[in-house]
């Protein structure tokens, strides 16, 4: 996964930010596609989302999103929900955030980033 690092908001320390997925499955220049494996309580890299992109759940029973307290994205609160292999959820950009699989089943999805044309 790929590193940045970035201020703390209201702060001087630094955190670092990993990539949004496990690795990169494809890119061109309109869309980056990753995948993310997450087993059974994993943690997912503290990440930001910089474009706006798709979930594609495809396994696992339950998932966790928790958001720094400068993210800006569509979830500014600790979310859980159930999976649903093959719902589809469109997200805006904005996110800092870690993934948690708080389910007892391999966690596994699609992320797809919609590059800025």
């Amino acid at each position: 996964m790929s590193e940045q690092h970035q201020p703390i908001e209201g702060g001087t320390a630094e955190r670092k930010l990993g990539g949004i997925g496990s690795r990169i499955l494809f890119e061109d220049a309109k869309v980056r596609i990753w995948e993310l494996a997450l087993a059974p309580g994993e943690r997912s890299d503290v990440h930001r989302h910089d474009l706006d992109y798709y979930l594609v759940q495809i396994g696992g029973d339950r998932i966790a999103v928790e958001p720094e307290p400068d993210s800006a994205g569509e979830y500014r609160d600790y979310f859980a929900a159930d999976v649903v292999p093959g719902v589809v959820v469109p997200m805006k950009r904005g996110g800092v955030e870690t993934a948690v699989n708080v389910g007892e089943q391999p966690y596994y999805e699609i992320i797809v980033e919609l590059k800025d044309a």
